[in-house]
């Protein structure tokens, strides 16, 4: 069986992993891609070797699969025709589903199912594995290139420029929901992090600012009676946005391969 994939967005995510499912994935096909600039769209994909239709958001729900990698403003109009059509939701911006939990009880309501992909992280299996037992506490501290947090709602409201950091600084620390809050287009592995493990109130985030690096770097420590885990990942950001990094749209496509491979390895 071939399950159809539409892709809402193609920015640094959305136009890498059309790419890669025109060039062929076992069980997936690339019907549909929605854009804010559909000339552009159309130019993308010009050359595929089965172009997509381009349409509007709500169109994007006719697939059996919908990808949500677009700005965290239009979630919901991805998102909202997608769960209504008991699809299965596949969110980039993970943060943006936070304050918007409801929408998992829509999903069962309509046959629907929300997967959210492991993104710009590592080890979500082990903290899923934990949190089936007691966990005491999870921590996530997130190091980027000041450039890289430019435009995030927080900074605005509090008036930090962060091009004019020259050391590492801490401009952020709070739980999970505030994170995605204050820096939804920055945030998405913490909120990825609290929806496998003990939630956004309980996960805490400490986001900094540190000039001296060129990789999005995220570290997890978390304490549970099964075990204490300390992971750190250091991601290459991408060229097209260098709030995302390069290993993300490769997750998303790793996370739709589970979805119809006949071995499936990770829980």
């Amino acid at each position: 069986m071939t399950l159809t994939v539409a892709i809402g967005g193609l920015g640094a995510i959305g136009l890498d992993l059309a790419r890669a499912l025109d060039r062929g994935v076992d069980g997936l096909r690339l019907v549909a891609v929605a854009a804010r600039d559909q000339d552009r769209a159309r130019a993308n994909i010009a050359g595929f070797a089965a172009p997509p239709a381009v349409v509007d958001l709500p169109g994007l729900a006719r697939a059996d699969i919908v990808v949500e990698a677009a700005p965290a403003a239009v979630f919901e109009q991805i998102a909202v025709p997608a769960i209504a059509a008991g699809r299965i939701f596949v969110p980039s911006s993970v943060g943006a589903l936070l304050p918007r939990m409801h929408l998992v009880e829509q999903a069962r309501a309509a046959g629907g199912r929300i997967v959210v992909p492991t993104g710009a992280l590592l080890g979500l299996d082990a903290v899923r594995a934990c949190a089936e037992g007691r966990v005491d506490s999870i921590t996530i501290e997130t190091r980027k290139p000041p450039r890289g947090l430019v435009g995030a709602p927080y900074l605005e409201q509090h008036g930090i420029d962060v091009l004019a950091i020259t050391a590492p600084t801490v401009i952020f620390e709070g739980n999970a929901l505030d994170a995605a809050v204050g820096f939804p287009a920055n945030v998405n592995v913490a909120a990825a992090l609290a929806l496998a493990g003990i939630g956004p109130q309980r996960t805490t985030v400490r986001i900094w600012a540190d000039p001296g690096v060129d990789r999005n770097i995220h570290t997890i420590r978390v304490e549970a009676e099964a075990a204490r885990l300390t992971m750190t990942v250091e991601n290459v950001p991408s060229e097209a946005n260098p709030r995302t990094g390069k290993l993300t749209p490769l997750s998303v496509l790793a996370c739709l391969r589970g979805l119809v491979s006949t071995l499936k390895v990770g829980s």
